[in-house]
């Protein structure tokens, strides 16, 4: 017999940061929103600019109590990768019970929640076997790094997920974001005969503002 989980009543999670700010890319630019950072990924791209492994447990009761500090009512759950952490349902579930938009930031390899009411997937070109037998087939939008030559890599993903809205995002490494390569790979996908789909240029708009 199948062993079945069960949630405690108010379970820890690890939480790298909390804090209310501006959505800096993507079709969301600009929406006020909470920001759930959870911690540790399944991962490990060279050119990640978040300390995912640096962490601490927080219960639910004080998550919840530290969201009706803020003012936005949306919520974006991000990470590290948030798909991996334990009991993120009843998470959600508490959230979404408050009323809660909610939108997720994950790599794609594994579903997104029911609960979620939008869904960013920035699947990686670093990890491209991994997307062979693992992938999510839709998402709200799609946000690929360009970390190297990935015009086939987004050709793939084109073909795996459906999505609205397609971006391609400049990958920033010591401080240098390749900006004219990013931009060149986006004219060579959107001049091919028939393109299935329109890529657009997502940058991160809040580091330019300074803010979180």
């Amino acid at each position: 017999m199948k062993k079945i989980s069960v949630a405690p009543e108010n379970p820890q999670f690890r939480i790298v940061e909390i804090f209310e700010s501006l959505q800096g890319e993507g079709w969301n630019t600009g929406m006020p929103a909470v920001f759930v950072r959870l911690g540790k990924c399944n991962l490990a791209c060279g050119w990640c600019d978040t300390d995912y492994l640096k962490f601490g447990m927080m219960s639910l009761s004080d998550i919840l109590g530290r969201l009706k500090t803020y003012t936005a009512r949306n919520i974006i759950i991000t990470g590290g990768e948030p798909t991996i952490q334990p009991h993120l349902g009843t998470l959600l579930d508490a959230l979404k019970a408050e009323g809660y938009f909610l939108c997720i930031e994950t790599n794609g390899l594994k579903p997104a929640p029911p609960q979620i009411d939008y869904v960013a997937t920035s699947p990686k070109a670093c990890y491209a076997a991994k997307y062979e037998t693992n992938c999510i087939a839709e998402a709200d939008e799609v946000r690929i790094v360009a970390d190297g030559d990935v015009v086939g890599f987004c050709e793939n993903m084109e073909r795996k997920i459906r999505a609205r809205h397609y971006y391609l995002s400049p990958c920033e490494q010591n401080g240098v974001m390749n900006i004219y390569d990013t931009i060149r790979q986006i004219g060579l996908l959107n001049s091919r005969p028939g393109a299935p789909v329109h890529w657009q240029l997502s940058v991160q708009t809040h580091k330019w503002a300074g803010i979180e």
